[in-house]
């Protein structure tokens, strides 16, 4: 429960089926399987009052134990809901429709580095945006100063016969998916997870990472099995 009596439930969707590493939400990685890092974090969050799994996957997940705490839900996907190309704005809408709640926070089971501390700096720094209206919404960015260029070799965001140091380029902002906060009204705005007003918040570098391929999943075990991350264990 967050500071005024808020409700605070996560969003963690999960899925039977990966292209790029088959398997993966249930594949163990440094011990146990990739879902549990970030469930297991979640869990041991205070403030949240609920995890919401919208899955497609419950034989799986049921044989792993989670369902056994009171604090988790496990949501069968509707079939429409199915499928590698469905928009995870409908998934989230439909959990909003089902779980009620005040703030809600959206992650992944991929992000298995991702701390405890910065979990918690999010929840912060969004509602501190929030009392104060600077924001709406907060979603997690990897800071970028470096030169980058288009496919066909042209620049994008420096001047290549006007060379400055890479520390004094303008900075840009990957949106990592590691997490996201809102509420349902600015949900409602936009019927998106990122609202008309959102904060940008900046992840460790060395927490962001977001196991698509094999190779992130090679970097995190790494990483886990190093205790390179603040909160991996």
């Amino acid at each position: 429960m967050l500071d005024g009596g808020l409700r605070f439930v996560a969003l963690l969707p999960m899925k039977a089926h990966s292209e790029r590493v088959p398997g993966k939400n249930f594949r163990t990685l440094a011990g146990k399987p990739l879902f549990r890092w970030m469930l297991d974090r979640l869990l041991l969050l205070g403030e949240v009052d609920q995890v919401v799994i919208n899955t497609d996957a419950r034989p799986q997940l049921e044989a792993t134990g989670p369902g056994r705490d009171p604090r988790v839900l496990i949501r069968d996907r509707a079939r429409d809901l199915c499928g590698d190309l469905v928009n995870m704005n409908r998934i989230i809408e439909d959990d909003m429709g089902s779980v009620s709640a005040d703030v809600y926070l959206m992650t992944h089971t991929t992000n298995p580095l991702l701390g405890i501390g910065t979990l918690r700096a999010a929840i912060g720094e969004f509602m501190r945006g929030r009392s104060s209206g600077e924001c709406d919404s907060l979603f997690s960015v990897t800071r970028y100063q470096t030169r980058f260029y288009r496919a066909d070799g042209s620049a994008v965001n420096h001047d290549p016969d006007a060379l400055v140091r890479t520390q004094d380029l303008e900075p840009w902002f990957e949106e990592n998916s590691n997490l996201y906060l809102f509420t349902p009204q600015s949900f409602a705005a936009r019927r998106s997870r990122i609202g008309r007003r959102p904060r940008l918040f900046e992840t460790p570098q060395l927490e962001s990472v977001d196991i698509d391929t094999l190779e992130d999943w090679q970097l995190a075990e790494a990483l886990l099995r190093a205790g390179a991350a603040e909160g991996s264990r």
